[in-house]
């Protein structure tokens, strides 16, 4: 049986001192769902727990990402998470640090 997607949602996380890509990936997440309220469940049927949500992520180091706990940030459903390469890393004046900067989608289906 085929699964349908019935929510896009997008964020944007930093990490402004470290470099820490889960830190800012979970920042993404969270961004993404902030100000959802998905209210079509008894509509179709289903629960928050019948969701299967993928969570893509884009960080400057996607091997430094640790996507069990990206995963939990979502409270519901089962949740798949894919890391690549994107996002944005800002170098500070001295170049001793930089903002890491993820872009996350979030993808709802049933």
């Amino acid at each position: 049986m085929s699964k349908t997607r019935y929510v896009t949602e997008m964020g944007m996380g930093t990490d402004v001192h470290g470099r820490d890509a889960t830190k800012a990936a979970c920042r993404a997440v969270s961004d993404a769902i902030r100000h959802s309220s998905l209210n079509f469940f008894k509509a179709l049927g289903k629960t928050p727990h019948d969701m299967h949500i993928t969570v893509l992520i884009g960080v400057p180091e996607p091997n430094s990402v640790d996507a069990d706990k990206v995963a939990a940030e979502l409270p519901y459903g089962t949740v798949t998470v894919t890391v690549q390469q994107g996002g944005l890393s800002v170098p500070s004046e001295s170049g001793d640090d930089a903002i890491t900067i993820a872009n996350a989608a979030i993808l709802v289906h049933f």
